[in-house]
């Protein structure tokens, strides 16, 4: 994988909006978990790139330093062979040719590791601005992940509230069907039935209890007739015992006046 490409994945990761995509997500807690998980991988392909890129740009840096540190050192010999020559040039004049080659040739190598560096200084400040972008990018990736760790969290608590809420409003809503308040009405109606026949019943056991007393007194009276007619048919004898039965203080009277009013009857 290329520099630029995981430059322009973490640019786009770390521009990415989690609220925007959330609303557009129809599980936004699976959405969040598998965000997590690319994020997760994302930041660590990131971070094997931008350590391979900035293992490179170390390579460069140091080649650069070896190429200034020679081309100083071919510096120091040519000067050194100037010197010498300029020494002998006098008394060895073929020496002096000698050391001035030399230090051609020094100043020849000192130009040649020059221009390695300076060729190299643009590359490497090129790197070096790819790799603070890339650690830019890397560390608002990490803070983007530990915004969605957090907002998933909150979702998922948010979640149980309002599973939590929706089965109190169901139970509530059960409620509200059965509406207790109207069951202790139907039972209290059925009470109020059962005691109206209650009501009803011993009313007519009352009733029926009269009627039977009235029967008794009415059988009463036709005995007594039936007796009074039978004493009647046998010459009275027997119509003072029936009379003093049926009224009381009546037998306590003469004989004859019983007889009298029998007879007047």
């Amino acid at each position: 994988m290329s520099k630029q490409s995981i430059l322009g994945r973490i640019a786009q990761l770390a521009k990415a909006n989690i609220n925007a995509l959330l609303d557009q997500a129809e599980d936004p807690q699976k959405m969040l978990d598998q965000m997590v998980r690319d994020y997760t991988n994302s930041i660590a392909e990131a971070e094997a790139a931008i350590a391979q890129t900035i293992g490179n740009l170390r390579l460069q840096e140091q080649d650069y330093q070896e190429d200034v540190r020679a081309a100083e050192d071919w510096g120091r010999k040519a000067l050194a062979a100037s010197q010498r020559a300029d020494e002998m040039r006098g008394q060895h004049p073929a020496d002096a040719a000698k050391f001035d080659n030399l230090a051609k040739v020094a100043i020849g190598k000192q130009m040649q590791s020059e221009s390695e560096a300076r060729s190299a200084e643009p590359s490497i400040q090129s790197q070096n601005e790819v790799v603070d972008k890339l650690k830019t990018g890397l560390e608002t990736m990490k803070g983007k992940l530990d915004q969605l760790k957090s907002k998933r969290s909150e979702l998922i608590a948010r979640a149980k509230v309002a599973e939590a809420q929706t089965q109190v409003h169901d139970a509530v809503k059960s409620i509200d069907i059965l509406d207790p308040t109207s069951e202790i009405g139907r039972f209290e109606e059925k009470i109020r039935r059962e005691e109206a026949k209650v009501m009803g019943q011993q009313e007519l056991a009352a009733s029926s209890l009269d009627a039977q007393f009235e029967a008794l007194e009415d059988v009463g009276r036709e005995t007594e007739i039936e007796a009074r007619l039978a004493a009647l048919k046998h010459g009275g004898s027997g119509s003072r015992g029936q009379l003093g039965a049926g009224t009381g203080g009546a037998a306590e009277a003469s004989d004859g006046s019983i007889e009298a009013e029998v007879v007047d009857r």
